[in-house]
């Protein structure tokens, strides 16, 4: 018998589910890694709208007298 056959075996129906992180958490392993990688874009996504915000009220926005910024 194989390995994977005498895992099924031992577990039964929760066969192929995923680990919960912690024991009273219900999120998987699985699903905190989706959660790390949609963060960190969201993350880079507000540091390039930070930079177009800044380079507009700091560069564009005085050369188009909005503003005027000693």
């Amino acid at each position: 018998m194989g390995e994977a056959k005498r895992r099924k075996a031992v577990l039964g129906e929760k066969y192929g589910d995923q680990p919960y992180i912690y024991p009273w958490l219900p999120i998987t392993k699985i699903q905190s890694e989706q959660f790390i990688k949609w963060t960190t874009k969201g993350a880079w996504g507000g540091i390039g709208l930070l930079v177009v915000l800044w380079v507009t009220i700091r560069i564009v926005g005085p050369g188009l007298g909005w503003w005027h910024v000693d």
